[in-house]
């Protein structure tokens, strides 16, 4: 499965952003997609993640109450919506996929696309 980010920019502090990651290939439905972030100078951190079906989400303590993960397999999408947005959101999100239900860590994830950029300005 190939994956593409999309939807980042630049947003005031408390505004709201959501991203889409768009995937090729007839398997989509069969991997849970994550999402996760890197800001300029640090390692990347897992944000959130949603299993094959959409039942299932899981989110850092970061996200947890602003962010929001949900995906529509009828058209090969999962989003992210990006509430109450915080300047320590900066970053370049990717998107990626597993067949590991809730994978918090890069290397459980088999796929990866590029990332979006999101900056938030205080």
């Amino acid at each position: 499965v190939q994956l593409q980010a999309s939807g980042g920019g630049l947003v005031q502090a408390g505004g709201s952003l959501r991203l889409s990651c768009a995937a090729s290939g007839r398997t989509f439905s069969t991997y849970a997609i994550g999402w996760s972030r890197q800001a300029p100078g640090k390692e990347r951190e897992f944000v959130a993640a949603i299993s094959w079906s959409g039942d299932g989400t899981y989110y850092a303590d970061s996200a947890k109450g602003r962010f929001a993960i949900s995906r529509d397999n009828a058209k090969n999408t999962v989003y992210l919506q990006m509430n109450s947005l915080k300047p320590e959101d900066t970053g370049v999100y990717s998107c990626a996929a597993t067949f590991i239900l809730g994978a918090r860590s890069d290397n459980a994830y088999r796929y990866w696309g590029q990332g979006t950029l999101v900056t938030v300005s205080s």
